[in-house]
């Protein structure tokens, strides 16, 4: 007979990358089970037709609707839903498992206060214990992390470029995840106003300038970060800067040499973490420098920071589940 883990999770919207990923990360999870997972267009297919490796071959995805959560046994809830769509989900959950511990991928509750932002590193002790996690987007969870250790210094608005890989865009076909208009190609969009920026700027604490891209690799992020700061400083001091904020972080890599999203791929990068590198600053003005960041948008930018999350809130080993990726 198995041995039920300690907690059971239920995945509502398993059919994206996101959720994909969460599952795949439950494989190795020492203390939290998959209790299910829903998805209307895949409904009744195995779990293992998504997910390498899966232990129960028989254990399908199923339909599941906002009146059916009480039916369902989990402490546990991740929300992998559109945004704007995660109401009618809290408020049955919530009636039916009061106590339970509700994480949402979306933005929808990325802007208040009575859910704990999940920038893991910036926020454990408001993590543990929480009951209501909004998890960071992809794209400001590596601009926050790139921003945070200067965010006194700087002077004007930074201008964050990001690229990013078109697992970005979901599974729903749209332009920015179509092959054939990617290839040999590099899309931007959402050139003012993206949630992204108003996230990034609204726990910055400092206003941004945010442009997207995206590429035609699959899965990763890459951010130039180009600031004014308030004092000038060296390539050196910057990096020192960084590496002190960053020294006691296991998965987060600070270096002199500029990241690369194949840094991702061969393992110079933590699978769940971050690199933050390439500190350059102008000769001819010293209070002017630039930086990049990359990460995995599925992995730091979506499920791996998620695991973090609920680790913290679970009070289990923040790395339960993603020991062996780091």
């Amino acid at each position: 007979m198995i041995e039920r883990k300690q907690h059971r999770l239920a995945l509502i919207g398993g059919r994206g990358y996101t959720g994909r990923e969460l599952l795949r990360l439950l494989l190795d999870h020492p203390a939290i089970e998959l209790a299910v997972a829903s998805s209307g267009a895949q409904a009744g297919q195995p779990i293992a037709g998504e997910v390498e490796g899966w232990p129960d071959p028989a254990q399908a995805f199923v339909a599941l609707e906002p009146a059916d959560v009480a039916e369902v046994d989990a402490d546990v809830w991740a929300l992998a839903v559109p945004n704007g769509a995660s109401a009618p989900w809290v408020g049955a959950i919530e009636a039916a498992h009061p106590d339970a511990v509700i994480l949402d991928f979306g933005a929808d509750h990325r802007f208040d206060t009575d859910w704990v932002y999940g920038l893991t590193e910036f926020n454990r002790a408001a993590l543990a214990g929480a009951r209501r996690i909004s998890n960071p987007g992809c794209y400001a969870t590596g601009a926050q992390f790139g921003l945070l250790p200067v965010r006194d210094a700087l002077a004007a608005p930074p201008v964050v470029f990001g690229v990013s890989g078109y697992s970005g865009a979901g599974r729903t076909p749209s332009p920015r995840n179509d092959p054939d208009r990617l290839k040999d190609n590099l899309i931007p969009y959402a050139l003012a106003g993206h949630v992204h920026e108003r996230e990034i700027g609204a726990h910055l604490g400092r206003p941004v300038r945010f442009h997207p891209h995206v590429a035609p690799f699959f899965r990763g992020i890459s951010l130039t970060i180009s600031a004014v700061l308030t004092e000038p400083v060296t390539a050196d001091g910057l990096r020192e800067r960084f590496a002190s904020v960053y020294k006691d972080e296991p998965l987060v890599r600070t270096a002199a040499e500029v990241p690369e999203l194949r840094d991702l791929r061969c393992g110079t990068v933590p699978p769940c973490g971050l690199a933050i590198g390439g500190f350059t600053v102008d000769e001819r003005d010293g209070h002017r420098a630039t930086w990049v960041v990359v990460l995995d948008n599925l992995l730091k930018g979506a499920a791996g920071q998620a695991l973090q999350n609920l680790n913290c809130a679970l009070g289990l080993p923040e790395r339960n589940g993603l020991e062996d990726l780091a």
